[in-house]
């Protein structure tokens, strides 16, 4: 009874109710620490699974940044800023879905607007102001458009659009100009490149892709490598190393029964023709047999003339003089003579004696005949047209390297051996069959067995409490700890000592054993603490007093008790 009144003199009047109901109750401070416990770890877990939060957008503008907060408030989407206010970060399991809420209201406009800039055009704009709205709208739909590629992050287009003349001479092509900002890690290739320039050339009419520049956000000329290829497609080097590789592949499959996984390379150098070729070629034989060959046509004409008197004489005017006229008497000349009868050939010959003497020349009958005949014939022509397809190989260069082969001694150690001059034989021959030799094309095969190096030089791996993973785990696994420690410093410090304090019985004294072998003690001494105890006593009845007027159950409650204890 002294410690529990010593304990209730110094509490306080309020507590003291509080204090008698524990007393009263001993299980109901065991579950009011453990719910605080269970309180306490329960908030501890809730702050070790505190959501991770993701970038939502970065490099905002002023004016997009405020609408985005305003839209993430009404969204009931927590938020906060990271990289002194460059980032904005929401929980990483709704960056998702933010964007695309956001994306549905048009934000982050970034700057750039497109065709819908020419949905509020005022009455009485000028032609100057159109064309540049127009000019505006255009280079925002192109900036748009690359900014679907993955690899880039936004993008910048400007047009140089002339104008129009008139004149042909005067007439000016237009020309464009593009900056690219790449993701951070991020790379652009030439094809990519190239389907840049040509989506901006088919956009703008009488724009050459020759005439677009494509810059990076570190000022390095990106189309200068698509320029420099001269003509040559980013997709025939592409097919190129797609044929090599199928090369590679189909020398090494047929290897690897043979000499192992690790122990054969290959590599194949394919000369590629990506001209096309059209050829076309008419030939004509030579002349056929006569009777062999088909007549397409035929004209023959045929001419004669007979009985006429050539003129003849002396040229001049003796010649020219009209015939004398014939005297008496008319006698009949005699019948012609036959040709070829010595008659005839004498009449012939005194007729012209006569003529001769008379200066005339002699008359001779006479005749001309003339034929004509033309054949055509039809003619022998061969007409060939070839043309060649792009892409064949022209050319195969290979090259094979063999590791010897891992043998086991005697005693069980291990070594290496060459391949026999059968074994290569064989496998040149594979080789050969599997890339498709023609010795009519050029190719050449080069089969080499040696022994591959080891390279001793390879970084060692990295310790245990180095590795990326092992420091995860250990992260996590620390954080639990810390948790569990925490747990326990609360039970041992601070839960632990109040259940004690306030649950623990009251003191009581030993009783004092007065026997003849015990010294009498002091009297002084005695006398002190006689009245020590009178006090205790006194107030010990004090207090029983004023608890029996406050809380006369709990005094009921303890008689109640001492009766059943003294009873039992």
């Amino acid at each position: 009874m002294s410690a529990t009144a010593s304990v209730a003199n110094t509490a306080k009047p309020g507590i003291r109710p509080l204090l008698e109901q524990l007393r009263a109750n001993p299980k109901l401070p065991l579950m009011i620490g453990a719910s605080a416990a269970v309180a306490v770890a329960a908030a501890l877990l809730l702050w070790s699974r505190a959501p991770d939060y993701g970038v939502l957008y970065s490099n905002l503008s002023d004016r997009d940044g405020g609408a985005i907060i305003a839209s993430l408030q009404q969204m009931n989407i927590p938020y906060k800023f990271a990289e002194g206010g460059g980032a904005l970060l929401v929980a990483a399991n709704k960056v998702p879905e933010a964007r695309l809420k956001l994306a549905s209201q048009g934000l982050p406009k970034g700057g750039t607007v497109g065709f819908e800039l020419m949905d509020n055009q005022k009455f009485g704009t000028s032609q100057f102001a159109e064309q540049v709205n127009y000019q505006r709208a255009l280079e925002g739909e192109l900036a748009r458009s690359i900014n679907s590629i993955s690899a880039v992050e936004s993008a910048r287009v400007h047009l140089a659009l002339p104008k129009p003349s008139l004149f042909v001479r005067e007439q000016k092509k237009p020309s464009a100009s593009v900056v690219l900002s790449l993701h951070r890690g991020r790379s652009i290739d030439e094809g990519q490149i190239s389907a840049i320039v040509h989506l901006i050339s088919s956009s703008v009419p009488e724009l050459s892709a020759k005439s677009i520049t494509v810059v990076d956000q570190a000022g390095n000329l990106l189309s200068a490598a698509n320029a420099g290829t001269r003509g040559l497609d980013v997709s025939q080097l592409k097919y190129t190393q797609e044929i090599e590789q199928g090369y590679i592949r189909r020398i090494e499959a047929i290897l690897l029964p043979i000499v192992g996984a690790a122990n054969v390379r290959a590599q194949v150098a394919a000369d590629i023709d990506f001209s096309t070729v059209e050829n076309t070629d008419e030939k004509y034989r030579p002349n056929q047999e006569p009777g062999s060959a088909a007549i397409r046509s035929h004209q023959s004409s045929e001419s004669s003339q007979q009985g006429t008197t050539p003129p003849g004489g002396v040229p001049g005017a003796l010649t020219n003089q009209p015939p004398v006229n014939p005297v008496a008497p008319i006698v009949n000349p005699p019948a012609p003579a036959r040709p070829g009868t010595p008659a005839a050939d004498q009449l012939r010959m005194s007729t012209e004696l006569a003529a001769t003497s008379a200066g005339l020349a002699p008359r001779v009958a006479s005749g001309s005949g003339r034929k004509d005949s033309t054949t055509n014939y039809e003619l022998d022509r061969s007409i060939r047209h070839t043309q060649q397809a792009a892409g064949g190989v022209r050319r195969l260069s290979v090259a094979v390297v063999i590791n010897y082969r891992n043998t086991v001694g005697a005693q069980g150690k291990r070594g290496a051996q060459a391949l026999s001059a059968t074994e290569l034989t064989q496998i040149n021959n594979l080789v050969k069959e599997a890339m498709g030799y023609s010795a009519e094309r050029g190719d050449s095969l080069n089969v080499v067995n040696s022994p591959f190096a080891s390279d001793n030089s390879e970084v060692a791996d990295l310790p245990v409490w180095k590795q990326p993973e092992n420091i995860d785990l250990a992260k996590s696994l620390g954080k639990y700890l810390l948790l569990g420690m925490l747990a326990l410093w609360l039970w041992f410090a601070v839960l632990r000592p109040l259940l004690r304090k306030h649950l623990q019985p009251p003191a009581v004294l030993p009783p004092v054993v007065i026997t003849e072998q015990t010294p009498p003690p002091n009297t002084e001494q005695n006398e002190a603490a006689q009245e020590r105890q009178a006090k205790r006593h006194l107030d010990n009845l004090q207090y029983a007093k004023e608890s029996a007027n406050t809380d006369p159950r709990m005094v009921a409650m303890l008689i109640k008790h001492w009766m059943t204890k003294h009873v039992g």
